[in-house]
């Protein structure tokens, strides 16, 4: 699977705004966004948003109240945006009952050809870069794809909460 996982960049531009809008009204875990996403944001907004997500990887970076230091890296196969991954520098508590030390998510028409299994593969590899070891991942109790990419990955599940699997991968 030759995808990798980039910096934000403004390059990406056109491929950005047509993966949010593939992504419509669905979650987009890893991203940074909390809320729908104006897919057809300009050159300079992105830009925007491009510098906000690497200052949040700095430990004393800008970011939201109450959020931990965070890798954000775009799943990109060749020029091509395919998904977002988020890595956790730490755990809080929302992060240790639910969220995890990674999200991640594929652009719909991308699923199912393995790329969750290798960004997150490359993700966790960034995790430990980073000195986060053990690395919690998590998904919903009623997502199969996800629980088999954290398994193929070497998760080895803990418990559930609140309807959210937990996996430590060493």
């Amino acid at each position: 699977m030759p995808i990798s996982l980039e910096l934000p960049d403004v390059r990406f531009h056109q491929s950005w705004k047509d993966m949010i809008e593939e992504f419509g009204s669905g979650p987009m875990d890893g991203s940074g966004y909390f809320a729908a996403v104006d897919h057809e944001l300009d050159v300079d907004t992105m830009a925007e948003i491009v510098v906000d997500r690497r200052a949040q990887e700095l430990p004393d970076g800008p970011r939201p109240e109450g959020h931990v230091p965070c890798s954000f890296r775009w799943i990109a196969d060749g020029d091509e945006l395919v998904g977002f991954v988020a890595v956790r520098h730490d755990l809080d508590d929302f992060l240790l009952e639910q969220g995890g030390h990674i999200g991640h998510s594929v652009r719909p028409s991308r699923r199912g050809e393995g790329i969750a299994t290798e960004a997150l593969r490359q993700a966790v590899a960034l995790a430990h870069a980073v000195e986060v070891s053990p690395v919690l991942v998590t998904c919903d109790e009623g997502n199969p794809s996800s629980r088999a990419v954290i398994e193929a990955n070497g998760g080895v599940y803990e418990d559930s909460r609140q309807g959210t699997r937990r996996y430590w991968i060493r």
